[in-house]
């Protein structure tokens, strides 16, 4: 396989994780907290897909729209139930909490759906395109458009409609915020809403790709999608993107290259020099605590 051909593979893996990230970041830029229950929600998403195309009979697109309300709303129920109470509490008690909620989302789904790994039917449906030597799969190129049309969405919204300009003013300063009249409370919901959302499709893609799927479908891609955030600059939607395509070619060259054994050793290897050259991430602002 040629470099090229690893190249393409490493940005559809990247795309995924940028999906993903972007969960995590808006939700620590704008709620200044981490959710790691983000990755359960894609395992979520990922099962109902599954259940509405195999169980029921529906076309994938029905299942993509029915796991991106359903996670919306668990996004939105979660956020109010476990998160909203611990508004003013210690980040050590919101860790605990999402890491509750993690399990917990976990747990459920082997109730449910039982501990056996499933074959995930792929939602693409048209075949490789063929250019030259390389081979570009219907997932691959799915994945990358899908990727940055979210991009580009997500954005325009944030800087173009009032409920982004929310999102900014909350993420710079929830005290101003409150006094310019904005519901805080509304606009952190939202912010999950999205996220969860967006984990939902990246479910959906990334069980396309990998077509397997399990409770803890989730947890990998989860922790791998909230390191492309810090090393992109958590809070920065463009550096989830940037982030995310990195850490997927970092992991696909690392398999192709040295060793598949050593791919996710070497990802995080690569995050912890990161950090130590530059603590706020390629594309993180540093930000001064005033006292």
């Amino acid at each position: 396989m040629s470099f090229l051909q690893y190249l393409i593979n490493g940005i559809s893996l990247g795309s995924i994780y940028a999906i993903i990230a972007l969960g995590y970041t808006m939700v620590y830029g704008i709620a200044k907290m981490l959710n790691f229950a983000h990755g359960d929600v894609i395992m979520v998403g990922a099962y109902v897909i599954f259940t509405t195309i195999s169980t029921m009979g529906y076309p994938p697109i029905v299942g993509v729209i029915v796991a991106v309300a359903l996670c919306t709303v668990l996004g939105i129920t979660i956020e109010r139930i476990a998160y909203k109470p611990l508004r003013g509490a210690s980040s050590l008690a919101v860790l605990i909490t999402a890491i509750g909620v993690s399990y917990f989302l976990q747990n459920m789904a082997l109730i449910v759906f039982g501990a056996d790994t499933k074959s995930f039917n792929s939602i693409v449906k048209f075949g490789p395109f063929h250019l030259g030597g390389l081979v570009i799969s219907g997932e691959t190129l799915v994945t990358i458009v899908s990727c940055i049309i979210i991009m580009i969405i997500l954005t325009t919204f944030i800087n173009k409609t009032k409920a982004g300009q929310a999102m900014l003013a909350v993420s710079e300063d929830k005290g101003a915020a409150v006094l310019m009249g904005i519901n805080v409370n509304q606009t952190i919901a939202l912010t999950f809403a999205i996220g969860s959302g967006l984990a939902a499709i990246a479910g959906s893609l990334l069980c396309s790709a990998y077509p397997t799927l399990s409770p803890y479908t989730g947890s990998m891609p989860g922790i791998k999608a909230f390191t492309a955030a810090v090393f992109g600059g958590i809070g920065s939607i463009p550096g989830a993107f940037v982030g995310g395509i990195l850490l997927g070619v970092i992991e696909i060259f690392g398999k192709a290259y040295i060793s598949s054994q050593l791919s996710d050793a070497i990802v995080f290897a690569v995050l912890i020099i990161v950090l130590i050259v530059k603590p706020s991430g390629i594309l993180g602002k540093n930000r001064q605590e005033k006292v």
